[in-house]
């Protein structure tokens, strides 16, 4: 036994083994929990939080142009910017059960056509004023008006009125929705004051901390919020954004301790970091995706012959290796894998042909001009890396890809939902309903791949209504049939999210929502 435990030992030295790894071993010799605890680094023996101290972190994806307004989070750093000073009426627990929030409790008729939603009383806006169901309503109206360009205004078209009862929300749907909770959950969906209506931007809300000072692209600064609602989180006196958005600068800002935790991390370099003293990389699968995306209304991508070459012209497997160094899997051309409880296993695998992609490009009848790829190193962790591969394997099936390369800075702006042909990531979303509302329905605002389908838009709003699970089942399948024949999206890999932190860093937990544990790291981790 004290050679398998000096083994166990090893291997959490050279960070091959997870703390629930750890203590899972160690039951099997006997051992108490207690004593698999002590031998663990001191960044997981810290079981209480600690108060105090300014946590540092280095984030790419950051842009001069980002937005405080949360309808506009566009990017990880806007997300992770509105993770520290808003609340949603519920979360997603890393276990994808709904947890409360700022509704304390909630419930729906039995047809799921009506959800009350009681709001929690006592809470405080950073401006001392009190959150009221007023407020809550404002917000989700504001988020279903077009002219807000709000990322959740796909998923808000569902509801049909939105009214205050005494210290309830009643959302009255237009057909049946059992996953709205999940919806609601949306990061965009933060509480503001009077929905924010006024001045979105303004950063007012109900987080752990309050934003004491904010300059996009460069840094950000938040502060204590000392009269936050939820007593468990926000142990750091202080946070601070440093916009690192070069991979190798943000890297050595952590080994160097200038920064205590970074996102991002390219998974080309994240075992050599593991093995870095002090360095914790930590990785989540899940729902995450890196996608090239076509809008299916502009030439050429208005003919689908030519998105089926370019489909067939990828090589899925190749990038998996060599872009995600196996922190991943393979792709299929749709946003959905078997993170997703409702995911259809007979959707058949889209392999790498140069022959079919040769016969679609033909039958395209491109006339042969460049076709233009803009991609930036802040798309996705190895963007450009996997711009040139699939450029490589597009020649040989006699398709001109051409790449253009682009500064991050303006990207999400930009480029992104604006050019016809660009890389981009997504984070996925806890059930198929979010993610198809967010990105696919024809009157999504993110409808990054201007798929116009009305027959797929039909199949959504019915599989919402649907209650019976092996009929809902079989539309869900139905739209990504569609999707994976006629879509604009080209999805060669499921991504980890794979970030690193100090390992004075204690209480972080594995949550594949998204990235630094869902955008909650900073709320839910401490100095040990």
């Amino acid at each position: 036994m004290k050679d398998d435990l000096a083994k166990l030992i090893e291997l959490i030295d050279n960070g091959g083994l997870n703390r629930r790894a750890f203590l899972g071993r160690t039951a099997a010799f006997g051992l108490t929990a207690a004593l698999g605890t002590s031998l663990l680094p001191g960044a997981a023996r810290a079981d209480e939080p600690k108060k105090g101290g300014v946590l540092k972190l280095g984030l790419g994806g950051g842009e001069s142009t980002d937005a405080i307004d949360p309808g506009l989070a566009d990017g990880p750093v806007a997300f992770n910017v509105n993770r520290q000073w808003g609340d949603t009426i519920v979360n997603v627990a890393p276990d994808m059960t709904i947890e409360p929030s700022l509704a304390e409790a909630f419930e729906s008729n039995e047809d799921s056509t009506v959800w009350t939603f009681r709001i929690r009383k006592g809470v405080k806006f950073h401006d001392g004023s009190e959150m009221t169901p007023e407020d809550v309503a404002a917000t989700f109206r504001r988020h279903s008006d077009q002219n807000a360009k709000s990322g959740a205004y796909g998923i808000m078209q569902g509801i049909s009125d939105i009214k205050v009862d005494g210290d309830n929300v009643v959302l009255t749907m237009a057909s049946g929705n059992a996953d709205l909770p999940y919806l609601l959950a949306d990061y965009h969906l933060v509480v503001q004051p009077g929905g924010g209506v006024e001045d979105p931007n303004k950063g007012i809300g109900t987080g752990p901390y309050k934003i004491a000072s904010a300059e996009p692209g460069v840094r950000y600064v938040f502060e204590k919020n000392a009269d936050d609602w939820d007593t468990t989180r926000g142990h750091y006196d202080s946070i601070e954004f440093l916009i690192i958005n070069d991979t190798t600068a943000r890297t050595a800002a952590l080994q160097s301790g200038q920064v205590h935790m970074i996102n991002r991390v390219d998974p080309k370099v994240a075992k050599l970091l593991s093995r870095a003293p002090g360095v914790v990389v930590t990785n989540a699968s899940g729902r995450g995706h890196y996608v090239f995306i076509m809008h299916c209304n502009t030439a050429p991508f208005d003919n689908n012959d030519l998105r089926l070459a370019l489909k067939y012209a990828i090589n899925r497997q190749e990038m998996v290796d060599k872009i995600l160094d196996g922190y991943g899997s393979v792709g299929n051309d749709i946003p959905i894998n078997k993170s997703y409880p409702l995911f259809d296993e007979s959707l058949p695998q889209r392999e790498f042909s140069i022959e079919k992609a040769a016969e679609h490009y033909k039958a395209s009848g491109h006339d042969g001009s460049p076709i233009e790829l803009i991609v930036a190193d802040g798309a996705f962790p190895g963007a450009v890396d996997a711009a040139a591969l699939f450029q490589a394997t597009a020649k040989q099936a006699g398709i001109p890809l051409e790449i253009k390369r682009v500064p991050d800075d303006g990207y999400w702006s930009d480029v992104w939902n604006v050019k016809p042909f660009c890389a981009s990531y997504w984070g996925g979303r806890p059930v198929q309903d979010q993610m198809y509302s967010t990105a696919y329905l024809s009157t999504a605002d993110w409808n990054d791949t201007k798929f116009f389908n009305k027959e797929f838009d039909d199949l959504v709003l019915a599989g919402r209504a649907e209650t019976d699970q092996e009929k809902r089942k079989e539309i869900y399948s139905k739209c990504a049939h569609i999707l994976w024949e006629q879509g604009g999206v080209i999805c060669p890999m499921f991504n980890d999210f794979v970030d690193a932190h100090s390992e004075t860093v204690a209480g972080w937990i594995e949550d594949s929502n998204l990235e630094l544990m869902n955008g909650f790291a900073t709320a839910k981790t401490w100095f040990a």
